[in-house]
């Protein structure tokens, strides 16, 4: 197994070990991107398009669920926060695990994640493809056009706008961010006026809409339990201001700021768009095929409304793949520079942008636009599960370093930085044990969530049979680095 070299062993600040990952990348990200892209990265597909589907499965008592997975959802950023504090990464937790836990460690978590987000590229896609052909009711030949070749457009596009530069990601996820929140924002002030003053058409509104129609669970809890998959999925991308935080001025202090905000935006746009929607129409309303606020403002005879939201559906999603993106092709730099991912995956353009890794996320996402081609009804349920399994590792591929970082620092080998998580390790450990149970929830979302589960007995094989083919070159360009006076910090069996 892997194991951890002692601090004293390598230098007297261990994050110098790890100075190489940061090579040739540049401090693009300005703070109000930063925070723009922390806000952001909590708003997508899962919350716009996939809530529609969980109203209509789990009822009212959906926005507990957002709220529960909402405050873990917290905790995990401030664990990450500090490691931010601690050495600004942008290999994020992939880079901490590696630390703390080995290569081992980081190859399995970081080609989880890697599959995490190349296969919500595939949702993305997915979803923006569901979401141009609604506007075929309004113009004709947008029927015409196959779902698989809307997928393929948006793929290429936003891919090739990823290659360009940091900064045009930093103003593109600021903007498509800026979007999200101001048409939510929009929605809940309508949303509230009309719970007061009631809708332009005199539908019943308030809180009658829950308690007229089964209550909180008006179809038993388990089915409420069984969507929680579609609510951890919601919520991934909160971890992207880790990966930015290595292109970010100052990101130290930036990096904090934005984790401050995540509490009360959690509370606000999730909880409270979802709260909003059990009480503007009955939860059998909803459906898998429409989102949610499309289905809102279409009950009450607001036409034009209905084309704007689908519209700021279409960013959040276009948003969310865009994240997806930069993510993943900074997690696979990080891992090419220590030999766990191919070299192609290591190749930086002359601004300091990881194109390796990002075409191959978009090779993935390619696939996915064969899969609206074969399967286009299912494509977006598939994905979302094998998604979610992935969040859920990447997750506890921070809440564990974090932990074992504490300790370490309480035995004096490492500084925990002013900014903390609160409630260490007792907070790790409640988490650890909430992402177990999200795990075992999947399991029982039968059939989509039990075959993916099933499908981890083909992935995970694969995992080790990788590890075996990178495992000579993890050796070497460790080695290598123990000779250039830039200790690696791990040693191999």
């Amino acid at each position: 197994m892997s194991a951890v070299k002692s601090s004293t062993q390598q230098s007297n600040n261990p994050a110098d070990a790890y100075a190489h990952e940061q090579e040739g990348f540049e401090q693009g990200l300005k703070p109000r991107q930063i925070q723009m892209i922390a806000m952001g990265g909590s708003i997508g597909t899962g919350l716009f398009l996939g809530a529609g589907g969980r109203l209509a499965d789990a009822g009212p008592s959906l926005f507990i669920l957002y709220a529960v997975a909402g405050f873990f959802g917290y905790l995990i950023l401030r664990q990450l926060g500090e490691l931010v504090a601690y050495r600004p990464s942008s290999g994020s937790f992939v880079s901490y695990t590696r630390e703390f836990y080995g290569e081992k460690s980081a190859y399995f978590v970081g080609w989880m994640y890697w599959l995490s987000w190349a296969t919500t590229a595939i949702v993305d896609a997915t979803a923006i493809a569901i979401y141009f052909r609604w506007f075929g009711q309004y113009v004709q030949f947008i029927n015409d056009i196959p779902q698989w070749v809307v997928a393929l457009v948006v793929v290429v596009v936003v891919v090739g706008m990823n290659l360009v530069s940091v900064k045009l990601f930093g103003e593109l996820e600021f903007w498509f961010a800026l979007v999200k929140v101001g048409s939510l924002v929009i929605f809940m002030l309508v949303g509230i006026f009309f719970i007061i003053f009631g809708t332009p058409n005199g539908s019943e509104t308030g809180i009658s809409l829950i308690t007229d129609h089964g209550g909180l669970l008006p179809n038993g809890l388990m089915p409420a339990l069984v969507v929680s998959q579609g609510v951890i999925f919601a919520y991934s991308g909160i971890e992207l201001v880790g990966t930015a935080s290595g292109e970010t001025k100052d990101a130290r202090t930036t990096i904090p700021r934005a984790v401050n905000t995540v509490v009360w935006r959690i509370a606000i746009f999730y909880v409270g768009s979802i709260l909003l929607l059990t009480m503007l129409l009955p939860y059998t309303a909803y459906s898998a095929d429409e989102s949610p606020f499309v289905t809102f403002f279409e009950s009450i005879g607001v036409g034009y409304a209905a084309p704007i939201m689908q519209l700021v559906v279409i960013t959040a999603a276009a948003s969310s793949l865009n994240a997806g993106l930069y993510s993943t092709g900074r997690i696979m730099n990080s891992m090419s520079r220590n030999g766990s991912a191919p070299e192609f995956a290591g190749k930086l353009s002359a601004k300091g942008v990881p194109y390796g890794g990002i075409l191959m996320t978009g090779f993935v996402a390619m696939l996915g636009v064969a899969l609206n081609w074969w399967v286009p009804e299912d494509a977006f349920e598939i994905v979302l599960n094998i998604s979610a399994i992935a969040i859920v590792i990447g997750w506890a591929a921070i809440t564990m370093p974090h932990m074992k970082f504490v300790a370490l620092a309480r035995k004096g080998k490492y500084t925990r930085p002013d900014y903390r998580s609160p409630l260490a390790p007792f907070t790790n450990w409640i988490t650890m044990i909430f992402l177990a149970g999200v795990m075992v929830l999947i399991l029982f979302d039968y059939p989509v969530g039990t075959y993916t589960m099933a499908s981890m007995g083909v992935v995970i094989p694969l995992l080790v049979v990788g590890w075996f083919f990178v495992r000579h070159r993890v050796h070497e360009l460790a080695e290598q680095r123990e000779e250039e006076g830039t200790h690696s910090s791990i040693t191999l069996p």
